[in-house]
């Protein structure tokens, strides 16, 4: 990641004059290109009143119609929505509006495990069966082809209304509306399905229905479109109401989340209330969660939130037990050596599976796949990247010859498959990774004085937000930070907090910041929010990224440093060295180290510069000669290898192998990776024997299957030099990962030039 300050031209000092603005405000207001008297002007005093004509939105004129058709003719009109956030909250916006119209209307909300995402043929022949002579959809309905000709073919309108990218076929309904089609004349693109719905109801209505901006506001937050444009009214109005709502519904569910009406903001939304609605959705059914928005009895609605915090305590805790077995089976069938994760779990509960995925992406850095299988017998699952790995385009390729259902975008997938194309989807996988190149560029906005900070620095920040997707919350950098009062904190104290100058910082999942680390420190990346203690406002930084590089006064004193305590990587050299390229994409795609950076140790041979040793050479004659260069100073770090075990199996695990093989015959090497947990082994160790049983033909593969070899001639485990080349690198790299920090220090020093 490499760190760049935004910059741009100031505001003039009569628009700074005009709008009240503090340098700060001004700069920030800069940095988003809101330079101009229109753009403030609408930033700063914009209502749902200078929200563009809904007319212009493509297919408006043609939905009113029919929806007023509908409602004169006394037609059943069925409302078919989505099972999240904003799925949840369109549906509230299209029901409550119609109802205020009198008409007759109903709502549909897919079942997450039985109906899956979007239009489903069963739902749409019931509700057709049922009577409805109009269906409209909110924030789905463009991938439903077959579904909508369906209604259509058996006298039944469909309005689709949707936000999603169309497909390489649009379906034939009555009409579609939608914020980003083609060629349209509305002038905001990205609304999500609640922003649509309330669209549609801003013209039905001929008003601007203030009434229903919280629920637009909740959609907007938890489906991540942009808050800019008419984003930007839309939640910085929503969030208005919202503190003063009179909607029992919200009021019961921002009691049961433990806000404060007049104290919340889009972090709240983004944290506490989108994701209660989105567990509905992901343990039940969200039609819970519509019915608690449309509630108006503050007792019934209690009961309903009750209800919905309830799901939400499961969903942590069903994500914590999944999590927690994801880590197992990583280590149990030996995946630490993968590149890529594909993790299958039959006890693992659907609905998590793409929050646990994320975050064992962010655990391990490796794009992760959690399976799972239905009642059906057909396994479904989630799948995550990080940055610089193209999940969407690795995996599309794989749709046709490989799984049942395939969508997705560059980070993120669902798909579903039969079980046996586990094993295939595991290799392809991981044979289509390939980390990028590109390093990470992100920007900070401005550089901060911690010592010369108040409180009103928040009231500037909140003149510029609400932030969000395409208006990210101010990055601050703090230069050569003087860091103090360090601690762990967090029930696996895997987080930091600590004080800088004035200000209190906490670090979440950066506990690799030890006190030995600190004077390696050049600059601190965070944002700045609120903190309340005991009634007490204070301002909190929280931490983004930190800046490494190397102490002056090291240089020339020390030229070997040993750093193999060190679990992160600090990124300030100039060269990484590589011994193995096969850890290259561990490298890059693991440890996020500029691809440029790296060099092979055979084909390094510059003189000057500040290099770190990044992986463990094989054998001591790779260490001497990396040794023999002039190095201005040295990092001795050897984190990856390319062992093919961590600890050589004992000869007793060699024989229970042998014979499970010859009880077993005609397993596929493969499946002897679920077999290791029965052996007391792991995957990697597993496959460790087997290929010395095949070295010394013990066993054989016949047709991709191994089969004992009954003809084989005895001899000792110390014939396969397969056997004792593993034994002599795995004792080198052991003990140059264990001996004294001192007797490192003087072999190093004794052979550097």
């Amino acid at each position: 990641m490499t760190w760049k300050k935004r910059e741009a031209t100031e505001l003039s000092e009569e628009l700074k004059e005009k709008y009240q603005l503090s340098p700060l405000a001004a700069k920030l207001f800069s940095l988003r290109e809101i330079n101009t008297d229109e753009k403030l002007n609408y930033w700063l005093n914009g209502t749902e009143e200078d929200l563009a004509d809904p007319y212009l939105m493509h297919g408006m004129q043609e939905a009113v119609e029919r929806i007023n058709k509908a409602i004169d003719n006394f037609e059943k009109i069925t409302i078919y929505g989505d099972y999240d956030a904003d799925g949840i909250t369109a549906t509230t916006i299209m029901y409550e509006t119609l109802a205020i119209l009198g008409a007759d209307v109903h709502y549909f909300i897919p079942d997450r495990f039985k109906d899956g995402y979007g239009p489903n043929m069963k739902r749409y022949q019931q509700i057709v069966s049922d009577g409805t002579k109009l269906i409209i959809t909110v924030d789905n309905g463009v991938t439903g082809i077959e579904e909508v000709k369906y209604a259509q073919e058996n006298g039944c309108d469909v309005i689709v209304t949707d936000h999603h990218s169309f497909q390489e076929q649009m379906p034939d309904a009555k009409v579609i509306v939608h914020c980003n089609y083609p060629n349209q004349k509305y002038p905001f693109d990205d609304y999500c399905g609640a922003g649509v719905a309330y669209t549609i109801c801003r013209a039905l209505m001929d008003d601007t229905m203030p009434e229903l901006i919280e629920l637009a506001m909740i959609g907007t937050i938890g489906d991540m479109v942009k808050v800019s444009g008419e984003g930007h009214i839309i939640v910085k109005r929503g969030l208005e109401l919202l503190n003063h709502t009179q909607r029992p519904g919200l009021r019961a569910l921002i009691k049961e989340a433990g806000l404060e009406l007049g104290n919340i903001d889009e972090t709240d939304i983004g944290f506490q209330i989108a994701p209660r609605l989105n567990a509905t959705g992901r343990l039940a059914n969200a039609s819970l969660a519509v019915d608690l928005l449309l509630a108006d009895d503050l007792e019934v609605a209690q009961k309903l939130a009750k209800k919905v915090e309830q799901l939400n305590n499961d969903r942590k805790e069903l994500t914590q037990k999944v999590y927690e077995s994801a880590l197992e089976q990583i280590k149990k069938f030996g995946y630490n050596s993968e590149n890529t994760l594909v993790l299958y779990d039959t006890s693992w509960h659907e609905g998590v599976l793409g929050l646990v995925a994320n975050k064992i992406v962010e655990k391990v850095h490796k794009p992760t796949i959690l399976l799972t299988q239905n009642d059906e017998g057909l396994v479904k699952g989630s799948g995550r990247s990080n940055a610089g790995f193209n999940l969407f385009n690795a995996l599309f390729k794989l749709k046709d010859s490989l799984f049942e259902n395939f969508g997705g975008h560059d980070f993120a997938c669902g798909l579903s498959l039969k079980e046996e194309n586990i094993n295939p989807l595991r290799k392809a996988f991981e044979n289509s990774y390939q980390a990028s190149s590109n390093t990470e560029v992100d920007y900070y906005d401005l550089d901060l004085d911690v010592n010369n900070i108040d409180l009103s620095i928040l009231d500037d920040m909140k003149k510029v937000g609400p932030f969000g997707t395409d208006n990210p919350e101010p990055v601050y950098c703090v230069k050569e930070p003087e860091i103090s009062s360090l601690f762990v904190i967090g029930k696996d104290k895997s987080h930091l907090k600590f004080n800088v100058g004035n200000l209190k910082v906490i670090g979440f999942n950066m506990a690799f910041l030890t006190q030995n680390l600190l004077s390696y420190v050049t600059a601190i990346y965070l944002n700045i929010g609120k903190n309340m203690w005991q009634k007490k406002l204070s301002l909190q930084g929280q931490l983004k990224a930190i800046d490494f590089g190397v102490p002056s006064f090291s240089l020339g004193k020390t030229k070997a440093i040993d750093f193999r305590d060190q679990k992160h990587i600090l990124g300030f050299a100039d060269r990484f060295v590589l011994f193995d390229e096969h850890n290259l994409n561990k490298a890059v795609g693991q440890l996020g180290i500029d691809q440029d950076k790296i060099i092979l140790a055979k084909n390094y041979n510059g003189s000057g510069e500040i290099v770190t040793l990044l992986d463990a050479p094989h054998n001591r004659q790779e260490l001497d000669y990396a040794l023999k260069n002039d190095y201005q100073q040295l990092y001795l770090r050897f984190m990856l290898d390319r062992l093919p075990i961590r600890v050589m199996p004992s000869r007793t695990q060699f024989a229970n192998t042998l014979k499970y093989v010859y009880s077993h015959p005609n397993l596929k090497p493969e499946d002897y990776r679920l077999v290791a947990p029965y052996l007391g082994l792991d995957g990697d160790s597993i496959y460790f024997i087997l290929r010395v049983f095949l070295e010394l033909e013990f066993v054989k593969m016949d047709k991709a299957e191994l089969v004992p070899n009954k003809a084989a001639n005895h001899k000792k485990l110390t014939d396969s030099l397969y056997f004792l080349g593993t034994q002599s690198q795995l004792k080198f790299v052991t003990s140059l990962r264990t001996m004294p920090s001192s007797q490192l220090l003087a072999y190093v020093n004794q052979h550097l030039k």
